[in-house]
């Protein structure tokens, strides 16, 4: 028996990196788990097998997380199949890095759709379930840098930035009805994302951290798992950091 036996679990943008640690971490814990992803490919099958392979109930869909309508629908096919909704996972995210006056509107805006307006979209399309459950926990994924700002990076601060005010307010709306809400803030992840850095930026980028390396993907998903689970049962409104020190 897992921590997140007899829990649903619903995850943003798990095909690959941190989403998809944290519904294999979920999975092997007990979990049931719907997970989206922006289309299939082998990508995207591999991710349904891997999560699958722990013997509980899981489900892909497939669904743009920054369109309102789709997240809807989602999140009531998930209730139809699953029956409930115990845990959202707000992971889908994008970056498209470049000076701020060298980027784009669209460049903007596809970053804070895709990072900030999607978490908007599943917290509204959830917290009707988890009302009438009087029970949830809402983990949203945001970054360091949504705390400290990042140069080259002002449309992906600004959306991380953004998840975490999100996230408290509606800890603090939602915590009558028994929905936690808290963040996690990772900093440098070994992951595709941060591998198609250049070498000598994530040379440098390691010198900052006191732990002298990156985190891993699994390490990430161990802390999603304890917001996501009543071992943090008393805990919400909060950013945990998992980040080697490198914000603190």
């Amino acid at each position: 028996m897992g921590i997140l036996s007899g829990k649903t679990a619903l995850i943003t943008g798990a095909a690959r990196g941190i989403g998809r640690a944290i519904a294999v971490k979920f999975a092997s814990e007990g979990a049931d788990v719907a997970f989206t992803v922006r289309k299939i490919s082998k990508t995207e099958e591999d991710a349904l097998a891997e999560i699958s392979a722990f013997g509980t109930k899981v489900r892909m869909y497939v669904a743009d997380a920054s369109d309102f309508k789709s997240a809807e629908e989602t999140a009531t096919k998930v209730k139809e199949e699953f029956g409930r909704i115990d845990v959202l996972v707000n992971n889908a995210g994008i970056t498209m890095d470049t000076l701020l006056l060298r980027m784009t509107e669209e460049q903007w805006d596809k970053v804070v759709n895709t990072n900030l307006k999607s978490a908007f979209n599943y917290i509204h399309a959830v917290i009707p379930v988890m009302m009438r459950q009087r029970s949830g926990s809402i983990v949203s994924l945001s970054s360091v840098v949504g705390e400290s700002g990042n140069a080259g990076q002002a449309n992906y601060a600004a959306s991380k930035a953004g998840i975490i005010a999100l996230s408290k307010s509606v800890a603090k709306e939602m915590g009558p009805r028994g929905i936690r809400s808290n963040c996690l803030a990772p900093g440098y992840i070994v992951s595709d994302m941060t591998s198609a850095l250049p070498e000598a930026v994530r040379e440098e980028w390691i010198k900052t951290i006191p732990m002298r390396r990156g985190g891993t993907v699994e390490e990430v998903a161990n802390a999603a798992l304890f917001l996501a689970s009543d071992l943090s049962s008393y805990i919400s409104g909060q950013v945990l950091n998992v980040c080697g020190a490198m914000h603190c």
